[in-house]
């Protein structure tokens, strides 16, 4: 089977369907299959055509969606609307606000700033009731496996020496060897991982298996690992970033304005 592969659209289609286009996936006959590896919105002005599009390929079954750690945090802001706790989002100083949760929650309400503060229960259930969540995010996986790759958004469930599996740089961390069967909480988790990190600089990686990932800009494995360009610099190289186990492919869109996709066959 040939795969298409992207991750972190983040709400800026132009650019997805241009890589889409540039490898040919509109005008290939043969069968195939896109992977999006999570983030499809936030950020970016063109949350619509995402949808759209992404509907278009499910009516198709032509898409296998990883869900990111951008979805979980949508999940996370309904939580939040739900039991009434939105001082920080009417101070505008909450991580939704940050990282464009909150925009996209209104873009798929329709309501008001104000509006969705005054009356929080009903625009959480108006978010469980778009299409977006009942219909996209509902078909999410936490991976998808082939004979050779594994698809994920950070990176597999690890666990760290300290105890609480949340990402931070100065933990150690040991690979889970029973990650397919890991708890919800160890994927939400691992979401926030930078699979370049974990697979070159603490060489945990999956035995005859290569994660193919996002979240993390491929800057950072260029700089960090390749030791070849700065990782925001005007040398920054944001391409597909190809390393032993590891494949990412955040092209940190928003700063780059581009999408990147790879072809795989497997």
């Amino acid at each position: 089977m040939k795969y298409y592969v992207i991750s972190d659209i983040h709400g800026f289609y132009t650019p997805m369907i241009n890589a889409l286009t540039e490898k040919g996936f509109f005008e290939d006959k043969e069968p195939s299959k896109l992977i999006i590896c999570g983030d499809l919105l936030d950020r970016g002005e063109e949350g619509k055509q995402v949808i759209d599009f992404v509907l278009e390929m499910m009516a198709q079954d032509r898409v296998i969606l990883i869900r990111g750690n951008h979805e979980d945090l949508l999940e996370d802001l309904i939580d939040q609307l739900l039991y009434g706790d939105i001082y920080d989002l009417e101070m505008e100083c909450s991580h939704h606000n940050h990282n464009g949760t909150w925009r996209t929650a209104l873009e798929l309400t329709g309501f008001s700033h104000a509006n969705a503060l005054a009356r929080s229960k009903m625009m959480a259930n108006f978010l469980k009731n778009s299409v977006f969540y009942k219909k996209i995010m509902s078909q999410m996986l936490d991976y998808y496996e082939t004979n050779n790759y594994i698809f994920v958004h950070g990176y597999i469930p690890c666990y760290a020496a300290e105890g609480d599996t949340v990402y931070r740089p100065y933990k150690r961390y040991y690979l889970n060897k029973e990650w397919r069967r890991a708890p919800l909480q160890e994927w939400r988790n691992a979401r926030w991982y930078n699979g370049m990190e974990f697979a070159c600089k603490r060489g945990l990686r999956v035995e005859n298996k290569t994660v193919v990932c996002g979240h993390w800009h491929t800057s950072y494995g260029h700089a960090w690992v390749d030791h070849r360009c700065s990782e925001f610099g005007k040398d920054a190289d944001f391409s597909p970033f190809y390393h032993d186990g590891v494949i990412a492919l955040d092209g940190c869109t928003k700063h780059s304005g581009v999408v990147n996709c790879i072809v795989l066959e497997d």
